[in-house]
């Protein structure tokens, strides 16, 4: 590896949104001239792209993954004080949504292979008083979706996935949302899909979840002024709807660069001992929203990567059940000691569509001089 004096952001959008500029600015004008700002026809054209997308037969648009996963929970049956299982490692909107329902996290540690659900971190979650399973794709990796199903039928649970962060992901041939009620996804504009801003979807086979849905995102209506349900102010923004439309053909392509940018992180940093670099199971093609190494001092490595103009991100330093927000649930230091060690050890590089093969290797090679001139 060769150091490369040259700045790294640790996201850049520019590349996606010149993609698309001239038409995503052409359509907002249309919309200007239009006026369908709530409910317009982009929303419509988006939601069935996705669905297409996705194999799935519905999309609901909303107006942020958070949105998508709390009124998914609700829209998939989730009672007052039902219990929801959910991973230690993930961001605190997994929380947030099924407390905002109504429900109560019982929360399971990850596995070290993908930090996320599966058999073995399953197998001993009590699951008396838990209606739902939530397992999230963390960083852009599938969970054992295989796995996790069996499970949730054995003992009867509904799953919803949180899969704000593996927009085209795939395990074992399946994709968000086949082996599940429905699942969650958020298009913030950091995501492999973003927008303009907040926003998120849910998609699911199941026509009345769908419906269900559909009427939460919009005050609870089934029609104008007919309110069957106490709703929310959910929806997907036309703006938003049309940006994602624009982008949504180009997602592949933004996703194989992301790939390729793992791949080469991976195979640059792979002898060097000190630090642990994100492992693939057998049969999983991750989109990679994020790379996370782990290293014994990442604030450290930062610091050192930030002296050579090289940004990088820490996702997610706290995990849930040990931030004030989520005293309440009881969990003490050392309940779930793989997401705990994770959360230490955490170090996201940067990883992007558009990224130059001299930021790559800038990176590479700062994280090698750390080891080798700053540890």
């Amino acid at each position: 590896m060769s150091a490369a004096a040259t700045r790294v952001p640790f996201v850049d959008l520019s590349p996606a949104s010149e993609a698309v500029r001239e038409q995503v600015l052409q359509r907002v004008g249309e919309l200007l001239d239009r006026g369908d700002f709530i409910n317009g026809a982009a929303v419509e054209e988006f939601e069935q792209a996705f669905a297409d997308y996705c194999g799935i037969r519905q999309c609901v648009g909303m107006s942020s993954g958070l949105d998508a996963l709390r009124l998914g929970l609700t829209a998939t049956g989730l009672e007052e004080g039902a219990g929801v299982v959910v991973p230690a490692a993930t961001f605190a909107a997994t929380f947030e949504a099924v407390l905002q329902a109504g429900g109560r996290p019982v929360v399971a540690d990850v596995g070290e292979a993908d930090y996320n659900l599966g058999s073995a971190t399953l197998a001993g979650v009590a699951t008396d008083g838990c209606t739902h399973l939530l397992p999230v794709h963390l960083y852009g990796q599938l969970s054992d979706m295989r796995a996790i199903a069996s499970f949730a039928a054995e003992r009867g649970l509904t799953v919803l996935e949180d899969a704000c962060q593996a927009h085209g992901a795939s395990r074992d041939g399946i994709r968000p949302g086949e082996r599940a009620r429905a699942a969650a996804f958020s298009f913030y504009p950091a995501k492999n899909l973003g927008a303009m801003g907040d926003a998120g979807a849910l998609v699911t086979d199941d026509e009345e979840v769908a419906v269900l849905a559909r009427a939460l995102r919009s005050h609870g209506e089934t029609s104008k002024y007919h309110h069957v349900h106490v709703g929310y102010t959910a929806r997907l923004d036309t703006v938003q709807a049309l940006m994602l439309a624009e982008k949504l053909p180009l997602l592949d392509e933004w996703n194989e660069l992301r790939r390729e940018a793992a791949q080469y992180y991976t195979r640059e940093l792979a002898g060097l001992d000190a630090v642990t670099i994100p492992t693939v199971p057998e049969g999983s093609n991750p989109v990679w929203h994020l790379y996370v190494i782990r290293v014994a001092d990442p604030v450290a490595l930062a610091a050192f990567l930030a002296d050579r103009s090289i940004q990088t991100g820490r996702h997610y330093p706290e995990p849930p059940h040990l931030s004030q927000a989520y005293s309440h649930l009881a969990y003490r230091e050392g309940s779930f000691p793989v997401a705990e060690a994770l959360g230490r050890e955490c170090l996201s590089l940067p990883v992007f569509p558009g990224m130059r093969e001299e930021q790559l290797e800038a990176v590479a090679a700062g994280v090698e001089a750390f080891f080798r001139d700053g540890a």
